[in-house]
């Protein structure tokens, strides 16, 4: 037996504000104990410091999610105390010297938050136009939308309004520019029809001016709306603002003062219900289960993507595009290296071990999914239909950890629990990408206490059937690329000249 020692309320609480203060790089005097958590704004990375301190301290393992799961400092030190206290004996386990205290999250009924404002009801006749000349389009400071972005200005005139959060139209306009120039795809006859909207997702309105918000209104011919907050730790509460009530923020923006198609990118993950595992999923299948979906980004995508459905069913043509994982440019390479499946190899790569388990890669190339968005946007049969932008040809693990082994690399493929167990033992610095990740490879769900990979493994999964998208996608020459040598030595080339990647 270990012996740990108890901490009051208030130790704690002391000692939460000091080390937010120090990964926030602001005074204690700063940090407010009663101020909403997620209103810091804390990262992946950040929330594990503060864990791996507080497991140090009390000597058991919280679970990540209580930094969300209790609104504030003074609460979460409250509810830390009494865990400690009854925790004073601490048993040593086989999977590492302290054990993880999981607090059960707050019981979520998803069906019950998918509830669209009723005043959100489409304005005026419906007209499909086919060459927008005003395009509203959130998500430009991020990877996809950066694609959209370039995709859109090169098949079409319009000028694009983009959605970013800055302190003024210079810096947002920098943002956007400097966001395109990261991925190799910025021109500078872009500029004069990129304009930034300084903005909000998660604010009503999105944070803009009721004046500016009703010229955008009456202005705007089209919307695509692809922005969405992707963190594997936080729960569906703080993702929830952005989420879930910015998209009904534009649609708010789509259905008012005259009826805009709105383009929506959601995510294959609204099937990741357990009522789907092993069942053929199709684009025109509707998506009613929602048990079993334990990430919080998936479940504010099934949330968010019910919104939009009732907007639908109230008249606003809707279009929605379900990508699973993006990699890279398919020409290119160029990749955003922050992804799970890099940050996942790399991780592997320094563990010098793959869990051996039943995946498949349908990872899907960024420019297949940004040229296929828009050209399915374009056609007029697309409105009121959802598409899987799915690989349509997956690949399985193995063979990517066999081609990885080809550069030299000595890697073994060893049992789920085992990787897991190397995870918590030898992963015990951000020098390693999967420690941020830690949270979302080992916290457990559920009554039968499984982790969020174990629900990837292939058994559990739906089969997403692309099939009608493929046909729509006929006669525009946009193919998927195939997941074989040539596309995964264009990606390794990339990754090794930015330095992300060493090879032996």
């Amino acid at each position: 037996m270990n012996f740990k020692q108890s901490y009051t309320a208030e130790s704690i609480q002391a000692f939460l504000v000091s080390h937010l203060a120090e990964v926030l790089g602001v005074e204690t005097a700063e940090i407010d104990v009663h101020e909403n958590l997620e209103n810091y704004g804390l990262d992946s990375a950040q929330a594990m410091i503060i864990i791996s301190k507080l497991e140090e301290l009390l000597g058991f393992k919280p679970s990540p999610i209580l930094l969300w799961h209790y609104p504030n400092i003074a609460a979460l030190s409250q509810r830390l105390s009494e865990e400690s206290s009854d925790n004073c004996q601490v048993k040593d386990v086989n999977l590492g010297a302290n054990f993880s205290v999981n607090f059960a999250p707050p019981f979520l009924d998803l069906a019950a938050e998918a509830v669209l404002d009723p005043t959100i009801q489409p304005v005026g006749n419906t007209v499909f136009i086919s060459h927008p000349k005003n395009i509203f389009l959130t998500g430009g400071t991020g990877y996809l939308g950066a694609f959209i972005i370039k995709e859109l200005l090169e098949v079409s005139e319009a000028i694009l309004y983009c959605l970013v959060r800055a302190s003024n139209v210079e810096e947002g306009k920098s943002k956007l520019e400097n966001n395109l120039q990261q991925y190799g795809i910025w021109q500078d006859k872009y500029s004069h029809r990129i304009i930034p909207i300084i903005g909000d997702l998660s604010q009503p309105h999105l944070g803009i001016n009721a004046e500016q918000f009703q010229n955008l209104a009456a202005n705007i011919d089209a919307i695509y709306h692809s922005a969405a907050l992707l963190n594997y730790v936080y729960p569906y509460s703080a993702l929830k603002t952005a989420n879930v009530l910015g998209t009904q923020e534009v649609l708010r923006l789509a259905c008012q003062t005259k009826v805009k198609p709105f383009h929506y990118v959601s995510s294959v993950a609204v099937f990741e219900s357990s009522a789907y595992a092993g069942k053929l999923v199709k684009e025109d299948d509707d998506f009613h289960d929602w048990e079993g979906i334990f990430l919080g980004y998936s479940q504010t995508k099934w949330v968010a993507e019910k919104l939009v459905k009732i907007a639908g069913s109230r008249g606003l043509p809707i279009t929605i595009y379900r990508p699973p994982l993006i990699s890279g440019d398919s020409k290119t390479g160029i990749c955003n290296t922050h992804d799970f499946i890099n940050l996942m190899i790399k991780g592997c790569l320094q563990m010098g071990s793959f869990p051996d388990v039943d995946y498949m890669l349908d990872m899907s190339p960024v420019d297949y999914v940004s040229k296929s968005v828009v050209y399915l946007s374009r056609q007029k049969t697309s409105v009121g239909k959802a598409f899987h932008l799915q690989h349509p040809q997956p690949a399985s693990l193995i063979s990517l950890v066999d081609w990885v082994r080809s550069f030299g690399f000595s890697l073994k493929m060893i049992p789920y629990q085992e990787w897991q167990a190397e995870l918590i033992n030898n992963v015990t610095s951000p020098d390693n990408p999967l420690y941020t990740l830690r949270p979302f490879l080992l916290e457990r769900w559920s009554d039968e206490q499984i982790t969020i990979p174990d629900l990837y493994l292939q058994a559990r999964r739906p089969i997403i059937s692309c099939e009608k998208t493929l046909e729509a996608l006929k006669g525009s020459l946009i193919v998927c690329p195939p997941i074989d040598s040539q596309l995964l030595m264009t990606y390794t080339s990339y990754l090794v000249q930015t330095g992300f990647l060493t090879l032996v």
